[in-house]
């Protein structure tokens, strides 16, 4: 599924798509992924690629919000949420240093310390 997702993405020029792989961080989903769009338009464009080309392999997404949104789109697959965001957006939030370095550093830290 994410491979489709990546295709869609790439046919509808989305910008540094990176793919988190948060299996063992969280059970909301398996992978995420996170794409740049230049404008609210390409955000949506995205975005309806996206679904559109899941959609034609008979995967319907759970959710999505923010549609009417300017700087993100989020589109809940299950296995595989899209975030669809301007620079800005995904400058402040991060989820690519939240998802990745340093909630991994977290989990680590509590294993060793007997926590989970």
């Amino acid at each position: 599924m994410k491979d489709l997702v990546l295709e869609a993405v790439d046919d509808a020029k989305g910008q540094n798509p990176r793919v988190l792989d948060v299996r063992g961080l969280t059970d909301i989903t398996d992978f995420m992924v996170v794409v740049t769009g230049t404008s609210d338009r390409h955000i949506k464009s995205v975005a309806e690629r996206v679904a559109d080309a899941l959609r034609e392999r008979g995967c319907r997404p759970l959710g999505t919000e923010g549609e009417d949104s300017r700087d993100w789109v989020l589109i809940d697959f299950g296995d595989v949420v899209v975030h669809v965001m301007t620079v800005a957006t995904r400058a402040f939030y991060d989820l690519e240093r939240l998802w990745g370095v340093d909630l991994r550093a977290h989990m680590e830290a509590r294993r060793e310390r007997g926590g989970d």
